[in-house]
């Protein structure tokens, strides 16, 4: 697979302790970009943060959240990532979980799969 030099970034935050079923939900929606065949998915493990709620979230030793801030990216052509956005928004449904969806216009540099 091949991306031309223009894709978009979706990033998906949620919280480490959202699930979908007994799954969390960062695990379902990568394996929901693979299913998809999107070009790849990549979770980020926050060490501090904060959303909607102003709630601060950290793994200092003192005050351990196991609700730590997860961001889920994903990079591929526009028309793939809007068709995979009705997706994520089943999940979302199904967990019953809040979140923020954001999509960024970006240039691909190098891509090149593992032969």
């Amino acid at each position: 697979m091949e991306i031309p030099g223009q894709a978009v970034l979706l990033r998906v935050f949620v919280g480490e302790s959202d699930k979908l079923g007994h799954a969390p939900l960062y695990e379902v929606i990568v394996k929901q970009a693979r299913d998809a065949d999107l070009a790849g998915a990549t979770v980020l493990k926050g060490v501090l943060g904060f959303g909607a709620t102003a709630r601060i979230r950290t793994q200092k030793i003192l005050d351990l959240s196991s609700d730590l801030p997860m961001v889920v990216e994903i990079v591929d052509q526009e028309d793939k990532i809007a068709a995979f956005q009705t997706v994520l928004s089943g999940l979302f449904e199904k967990a019953g979980c809040g979140g923020l969806v954001t999509l960024e216009n970006i240039r691909i540099v190098h891509y090149l799969p593992a032969k």
